[in-house]
């Protein structure tokens, strides 16, 4: 390989200049070119020229700004890092101002990168503040794209490690790597930055727990028959032990520790001054690590509240909050209280409390339960219900111009494809990829877009629109027969509402709803088989508040007049862990029949499944409470997140599981599987530069459990029968004469036997 390569153009007479209009250099084999050139990567060779400064600014730039070479700043306060010398920024008017540096040509596709940067900032009198890192690329056709690399908060009293990574799908044309983030006027600092190809990181291993006690609740006294025990006062509050509780288990625990009775005692919590006041258990040395625990209590508030009141069963990890469970009380009846959680690093101190309601409001909590939820067992039962909801009953049916050649036939039959609709979200540059392509053509059949069909997408700036990227994610799918969901027309939470819109008074903001409505399901129309009309109405309320109540039914009226063939969703987060009492199934229960009784034609329930830590039997609760608006349920942008692959594996199967195994549920999307193209950390299946991991193999490994193999001999009636998955099939029959015959057929769902007439 040589150490630099200049290509140049020249020819014309001295005084003649020459005008280059755009230049390609191709390879002959792109596969070829890829092997070759990552086999040309050295895992410690930095792209990044003149890192550490020590050839002045050469190679580096102000963004929108100047930058200066220091080897000293504020009278010899700060000093290098490493090495002689530091840059900073100066004049910085813009928070996207910063310095940068072109790595066109030494970024290569399809490599995952790792970058170091050793950064402060210094200045107006700002102490801490966002820095970030990020890669700007533009492509071929000047498609530009902004990648996110890292951020942190950055002080100016040490220099601190900024540290991400980041891989390119395509080609980049350019590609420029840059600092920005601190408000105008405060300088960026940087010491020294590396950018390598990043190491791979050794498969895990499982997580080692021994003694489980799978159903056993590690609060002490929880029944009170001690009196308060192993309970003591978090604040100034005061203790008691009452008679009257429930003593049936709450429904949720139920399904996990079976029927045993509660002893109908409570504490009473009294003379509470703060909204954190409760009782409370240190239970540090009860919890493993790795282990799932699932959270059950009855609770119920006394007099004096004037509004609704959050009950939250809460989790002090040092100096974390970590929540067991939410819900809202307004009234004076025991209400369940449920939820999960995991601790997958060793605390020094763990606290349980039950906090919640305003001061001067008592507190009741009954039979507190935590404890370990054994999945496994939990599966077994799932893979029976599964067979009753998701297989079919065939009978093939076989004729031929002699049936007598027919006895004795044997016949091997393949499901090619399960119909139940398993598919994950993409973006425009996920399709550059072609491994990327690879994986998804192969394992999902349905789609929908991260980013580029929502408004602050298609349409940035005012007038300004933008479908190419959603143009050409449709036509990828469709050249790949996968079907795709429409997210969102709207989105309610103020923050994914863009400025200009934000700015608009009543009469205008009401017609660019009316245009945004009429653009978009005139385009597409029947194209999108589903749409998030309004995404998470129960988190945020800006069209609502802003053109009252009317707007978000008049927003489901039009979009089905516009697309009649489109079923309108309404979609939101945590319906299904009991963590958030804004969006648990009775409220969403409560906003679907308002929106229907205002003629809202709401034609599906999206459930976005972004859950940490599931348990079953709350999953499987929320589904049976939403199944009985008769709606078809969607998990529509499912992911879980653990640093051990093997417990992500997990978290994806309770997933998928309940979902394949609740007759209410119709589908089912990830939110995205690559790594470095997800929203949350160690979530993926896949890792950036195309290895399956544990979790992704385990997905694997379910869809190929929800395929239906069977062999065997066609009977006297010419008939051979078996139970499948629904989806399509290949049968090979094989005649006592060798002769081989090849036929596919479909099984739909439905209850009764269905049978396939086929003619050999």
């Amino acid at each position: 390989m040589p150490d630099r390569v200049v290509f140049y153009l020249e020819g014309p007479s001295p005084g003649v200049d020459l005008l280059i209009r755009s230049v390609m250099v191709s390879c002959s084999s792109l596969a070829e070119y890829d092997s070759r050139s990552k086999g040309s990567i050295c895992d410690d060779e930095n792209i990044i020229l003149n890192p550490k400064f020590d050839d002045g600014l050469q190679n580096w730039s102000g963004r929108g700004c100047k930058i200066v070479l220091h080897d000293s700043m504020a009278d010899g306060k700060i000093l290098p890092m490493s090495g002689k010398f530091f840059a900073s920024t100066a004049d910085r008017t813009q928070n996207w101002n910063g310095m940068q540096q072109e790595i066109t040509g030494r970024v290569q596709r399809k490599i995952a990168y790792e970058v170091v940067a050793v950064v402060r900032i210094y200045g107006n009198n700002v102490t801490s503040s966002d820095l970030r890192a990020t890669l700007w690329v533009q492509a071929a056709d000047l498609r530009e794209q902004y990648i996110g690399i890292a951020s942190l908060q950055a002080t100016d009293k040490d220099w601190v490690q900024l540290k991400g990574k980041f891989l390119l799908n395509g080609s980049p044309s350019r590609a420029v790597i840059f600092l920005e983030g601190p408000p105008p006027g405060t300088d960026i600092l940087l010491n020294n930055i590396v950018v390598k190809h990043a190491a791979k990181v050794p498969p895990p291993s499982p997580p080692v727990i021994k003694d489980a006690a799978f159903g056993v609740n590690i609060i002490a006294n929880s029944n009170l028959s001690d009196g308060t025990n192993g309970w003591f006062p978090l604040g100034n509050c005061t203790l008691s032990v009452g008679n009257g509780s429930p003593h049936i288990l709450p429904p949720m625990a139920r399904e996990s520790l079976g029927h045993a009775p509660l002893s109908g005692r409570y504490i009473l919590v009294t003379k509470r001054t703060q909204t954190w006041m409760a009782p409370a258990q240190i239970i540090t040395d009860k919890l493993k690590l790795y282990l799932t625990y699932q959270v059950s209590a009855w609770v119920r508030i006394g007099t004096g509240a004037t509004r609704p009141q959050n009950i939250n069963v809460a989790l002090g990890v040092d100096s974390q909050w970590v929540n067991g469970g939410q819900v809202e009380i307004n009234d004076d009846r025991w209400h369940e209280i449920g939820g999960s959680f995991r601790i997958e690093k060793q605390p020094a101190k763990v606290m349980v409390y039950v906090q919640g309601p305003d001061a001067g409001v008592d507190l009741m909590v009954a039979g507190l339960q935590i404890f370990p939820v054994d999945r496994e067992a939990r599966f077994k039962h799932l893979q029976s219900e599964t067979d009753k909801i998701r297989k079919r009953n065939v009978i093939l049916k076989f004729s031929a111009s002699d049936s007598t050649t027919l006895l004795g036939t044997y016949v091997k039959i393949r499901q090619m494809q399960n119909s139940f609709p398993f598919g994950s979200c993409l973006s425009r540059s996920n399709i550059d990829n072609e491994d990327f392509v690879d994986f998804f053509s192969k394992n999902f059949n349905w789609a929908v877009f991260g980013n580029e069909l929502k408004w602050y997408w298609t349409e940035a700036q005012q007038g300004n629109f933008n479908y190419k990227d959603a143009d050409e994610l449709l036509n990828f799918c469709e050249c790949h027969n996968i079907q795709v969901r429409g997210h969102c027309i709207f989105w309610e939470v103020e923050s994914a509402v863009q400025t200009w819109i934000r700015t608009l008074n009543k009469n205008d903001l009401m017609s660019a709803v009316q245009n945004r409505l009429l653009g978009l399901l005139t385009r597409y129309k029947g194209k999108f088989k589903h749409y998030d009309v309004n995404n998470e109405m129960l988190h945020g309320s800006f069209y609502q508040d802003h053109l009252g109540k009317d707007i978000r039914a008049n927003m489901f009226k039009i979009a089905n007049q516009l697309d009649p063939s489109a079923i309108l969703f309404v979609n939101d987060y945590h319906i299904e862990d009991g963590c958030d009492s804004r969006s648990s199934p009775e409220k969403y229960i409560e906003h679907i029949l308002d929106l229907q009784e205002q003629g809202a034609p709401v034609g599906g329930i999206g459930i976005q499944g972004h859950i940490d830590s599931p348990v079953g039997p709350i999953v499987c609760s929320a589904l049976d409470k939403l199944g009985i608006l008769g709606l078809p349920i969607w998990f529509t942008e499912v992911d879980v997140s653990s640093n051990n692959e093997y417990v992500r594996a997990d978290d994806l199967e309770v997933m998928l599981r309940e979902a394949f195994a609740h007759p209410a549920v119709d589908g089912v999307m990830l939110w995205g599987f690559w790594e470095l193209f997800m929203s949350r950390d160690n979530a993926h299946l896949v890792n950036a530069e195309g290895d399956i991991n544990v979790a992704g193999k385990r997905y694997l490994d379910l869809k190929k459990e929800w395929l239906t193999l069977a062999q065997g001999h066609i009977d006297k009636q010419s008939q051979f029968e078996f139970r499948g998955f629904h989806g399509s099939y290949e049968v090979e029959v094989v005649t006592r004469s060798k002769k081989v015959t090849k036929k596919t057929f479909i099984v739909d769902p439905g209850l009764e036997p269905v049978t396939v007439s086929i003619n050999l």
